[in-house]
């Protein structure tokens, strides 16, 4: 009687371990692949790709002449500097001081009296992305009520910022695709109708995807009529330097809302200006009434880094703070920075060049009216497919091209596939 009652306990026992193994291996049985990255897929698919012809103009990352990644010679001596002589602690949940007030110099000027008042609050963040992250969740958090306008069309990751944290989107106007410039009767329309107060996501330059940047002019009134409705103005500034090859004239968009009074947001980025992609470093910053409040919202952001990521790498911080903090390697790396923009408009040039010569019967202006990193070249899906499947030719199919992908080697093969695809248009 007990070895059955022993083996009646067994059964049961089992039973009940194979019924939890099954619950337990289906815990995750309702999770889907994830959509792939549309940028990301690119160069996967480029990769993927045996010919010896192809060509990857959908990466967003700076090549030289010959198609090969930098690394900036001042990098090359901050690392020296820091290599075996510098400990890699801890840094606080803020990140680097030294790293985060250069920063702020770049954004918001040499002199700026916001520095000297010790208004901006502002933290070390995990690049530009993770500086856009923590303010959102920081506008979630003490604005819940609000939204944000982002621009259409904007770097795809800035949807998936602002849903992640739970923050309602509108869109804005920006591009037009006619003019494949700027639309700004319709953008100026809706900053007029958005209610009072709104937040507004601007790019600070080299607007990503589309290379198109209100004139200086236009910036005036576009900061006028965000004082006239309250609006609360986000700037991400990816490519300060890197557009221009002029950091000051970068960041004039910045300074005119600074100079017209508001309390603006800033997210920075060094993985474009100094190469430094994979080091994730990068600054947030926002401009406030006072010291006092300064130091509560800088106490805020640090709490909401805190369970994300407890506080920021120090390597990067460490390279950016010696060059920025040297006279010799910031000239230095001020001369870098201004070859790399410039080998990109030069390409720019080239490019336009090229097609126009094959007696393209569209106008290919708006190449080089745009700047950055990124030309919008107004390109449909389907030619963009032609471009893949005929010419091995990689590149988002919105038609983005990355102008760092472009090089003296193969801008003429890139331009005649272009006006193979578009000259029935």
């Amino acid at each position: 009687m007990a070895a059955r009652i022993a083996i009646t306990t067994r059964i049961k026992s089992s039973s009940s371990f194979l019924l939890g193994s099954r619950s337990m291996s289906s815990w995750w049985g309702n999770v889907n692949p994830a959509p792939k990255d549309p940028i990301l897929g690119v160069t996967e698919a480029f990769l993927a790709d045996p010919s010896p012809d192809k060509v990857n103009v959908g990466v967003g990352a700076y090549r030289d002449d010959n198609g090969k990644p930098v690394v900036l010679d001042c990098v090359r001596e901050a690392e020296r500097r820091v290599a075996g002589n510098l400990n890699m602690e801890y840094l606080p949940m803020g990140g680097s001081n030294k790293m985060v007030d250069e920063t702020l110099k770049l954004a918001y000027g040499e002199d700026s009296d916001l520095i000297k008042d010790k208004r901006i609050a502002a933290i070390q963040a995990l690049s530009g992305t993770g500086a856009c992250r923590i303010f959102a969740d920081f506008q979630k958090r003490f604005s819940p009520d609000s939204q944000i306008y982002i621009p259409a069309p904007t770097w795809s990751n800035h949807h998936n910022i602002w849903r992640d944290a739970d923050v309602p989107q509108r869109t804005f106007h920006y591009y037009h695709p006619e003019t494949k410039g700027l639309d700004f009767a319709s953008l100026m329309d809706d900053v007029k109708n958005a209610p009072n107060g709104s937040f507004f996501l601007l790019h600070a330059c080299a607007h990503n995807p589309t290379g198109v940047d209100p004139t200086v002019e236009q910036w005036k009134e576009i900061s006028y009529q965000f004082k006239v409705k309250g609006h609360f103005a986000f700037f991400d500034m990816a490519y300060q330097g890197f557009a221009s090859g002029d950091p000051e004239r970068d960041a004039k968009s910045i300074r005119i809302f600074l100079e017209d009074g508001h309390l603006i947001g800033c997210s920075q980025s060094y993985a474009k200006n100094m190469g430094l992609y994979g080091q994730r470093v990068g600054c947030l910053s926002l401009v406030c009434e006072d010291e006092k409040q300064a130091v509560a919202v800088k106490s805020q952001l640090q709490q909401l880094a805190r369970p994300m990521y407890s506080n920021p790498p120090v390597h990067g911080a460490l390279i950016v703070s010696i060059i920025l903090g040297d006279p010799d390697l910031k000239k230095l790396w001020l001369k870098e920075v201004k070859g790399m923009a410039d080998r990109i408009i030069g390409m720019r040039t080239s490019l336009r060049e090229n097609i126009e010569k094959l007696g393209s019967p569209l106008s290919w202006e708006h190449i080089t009216n745009q700047i950055g990193m990124f030309c919008y070249s107004g390109m449909t899906p389907e030619q963009v497919d032609r471009l893949t499947k005929e010419f091995h030719i990689y590149m988002t199919r919105n038609g983005r091209i990355s102008m760092a992908g472009v090089t003296s080697g193969n801008v003429e093969y890139l331009a005649k596939a272009i006006h193979e695809v578009t000259k029935a248009a």
